[in-house]
């Protein structure tokens, strides 16, 4: 801790009268101890913005016994680990070694970790942690920056303390891989998680024809004689049926979502006056809409794939691309490639919403109860996301069934759904509140696979394309 006290100019004794007057700071009510309210409480006095606040983390990682108690001494702990951490990345980012970060040390250190910053968001960072405005960043202001930050101290993480974007792909939607957002090589980032994507959704393609079918099915849908009909009209490749689709429309639908996502960011920080955290509401604002504007784009994909799949076959062969392209254009016009698209665009923001509040709720369960106060890694954070995607795609089943029936039948018939709603009313009236359900156990069925090859896969992607 010597080097410590040196960059920060005291002594043994002054160090010890600051950490105790922060500890007392947060004991307000002289407990002699601190729990969670108390330092929700401190941080909140000390006015540090939503965003910024890890009061639950930071007690747990306080809270060496795990009692729901942070005596001194574990807070005194905390703060030895804490500072000396601190202090490591500092010198690595100094390479002058003067005891200042310069603005343009900072840029060297986030772009070998790969993080690209134009001029005004390096100014905005340097300004958030610079409180003296004098241009550099003191040990002592990086200290204060993040001394109350329960998470590892690396640049990535730092960066990502101030700007945050989860990468599970269960085959119902596109997703951004975590963390690019400014990364240099955001493209290939990218490429590996459409390559990924494509593979994962390819090994599930049988599920997911099964899933379509047994969706349209009005009277009872039962999943063997559905696997056997599929068998007997079309053979194995009648399980693969729109998968090609479903593969191209990986790469458009991501690139979309992406470049949308980022454009709303922008919007909202420039709202809020702060664009390097737009906050969980905004996170959950800009997914939710990139996610509708892109799924807009492409649903024309979406649809024919739909219909090659629920389509009858002709001598063991299902329709051709084109022919049944041309004939949803010539017999029920350019507005077809968009039924049901309402039912699909009003599911994106409740699953966006249930999806992030899942996943934060199983991180901090799992990181209380199964990883006693460590950080959940990579695996764990998979096992989350798939969870929390199963959980949201179940809530907003009965839209993607209402969606799937829309695509599937011809606009043109005497018997078509009118819309959204007389859909709604026909399948409760004929198949009650079960048949907004149908093609749900295939559909869970294909989750752990889909997920787990996506994950596998991006991996393996990311090793390949020289991204690790």
């Amino acid at each position: 801790m010597d080097h410590v006290l040196v960059a920060l100019g005291e002594t043994k004794e002054e160090r010890e009268v600051r950490i105790r007057s922060l500890f007392n700071f947060f004991d307000a009510a002289n407990n002699g101890y601190l729990d969670y309210a108390q330092i929700e409480a401190g941080l909140s006095a000390l006015q540090i913005p939503p965003e910024y606040k890890y009061a639950r983390e930071l007690c747990e990682v306080c809270d060496a016994n795990s009692d729901g108690r942070v005596e001194y001494h574990e807070f005194r702990r905390y703060m030895d680990a804490k500072e000396l951490e601190l202090y490591r990345i500092f010198q690595a980012i100094d390479v002058e070694h003067n005891g200042n970060i310069l603005p343009e040390e900072l840029y060297d250190a986030l772009l070998k970790a790969g993080i690209e910053m134009d001029d005004e968001e390096l100014a905005r960072f340097v300004e958030h942690v610079d409180k003296d405005n004098n241009g550099i960043i003191t040990f002592e202001e990086w200290r204060d920056f993040l001394l109350l930050y329960p998470h590892e101290a690396t640049i990535e993480n730092i960066y990502h303390h101030w700007e945050r974007v989860c990468l599970v792909d269960i085959g119902e939607q596109a997703v951004i891989p975590e963390g690019i957002s400014k990364h240099v090589n955001q493209s290939k980032y990218l490429l590996a998680g459409g390559i990924a994507g494509g593979i994962s959704r390819t090994a599930t393609a049988p599920l997911d024809r099964l899933k379509v079918v047994l969706q349209v099915q009005t009277t009872r849908a039962d999943i063997l004689p559905a696997v056997m009909k599929i068998w007997k009209q079309d053979g194995l490749l009648g399980f693969f049926r729109g998968n090609g689709l479903n593969v191209v429309k990986v790469a458009p639908e991501s690139a979309i979502k992406f470049y949308a996502f980022e454009k709303l960011k922008n919007v909202i920080g420039g709202a809020e006056s702060n664009k390097s955290d737009i906050g969980t509401a905004g996170r959950l604002f800009a997914g939710g809409t990139a996610g509708a504007v892109a799924q807009a784009a492409i649903y024309p994909l979406d649809l024919i794939k739909t219909r090659l799949q629920t389509c009858a076959s002709e001598g063991g062969r299902g329709p051709k691309l084109g022919t049944l392209t041309m004939n949803i254009w010539v017999q029920e016009g350019p507005r077809a490639f968009y039924r049901g698209l309402v039912p699909s665009l009003l599911g994106m923001i409740p699953y966006a919403a249930i999806d992030l509040t899942a996943y934060d709720t199983l991180k901090d369960i799992s990181r209380r109860y199964i990883l006693h106060d460590s950080e959940p890694g990579p695996l764990v954070q998979l096992g989350c996301g798939t969870i929390s995607g199963t959980v949201g795609a179940t809530c907003v089943y009965p839209l993607q069934v209402i969606r799937t029936r829309l695509q599937a039948q011809p606009s043109n018939t005497s018997d078509a759904y009118k819309g959204m709603f007389d859909a709604f009313r026909k399948t409760f009236q004929l198949e009650g509140f079960t048949g907004f359900y149908k093609g749900l156990f295939p559909n869970l069925l294909k989750v752990v696979p889909a997920a787990s090859i996506t994950y596998m896969v991006y991996e393996s992607m990311k090793k390949s394309l020289d991204l690790d």
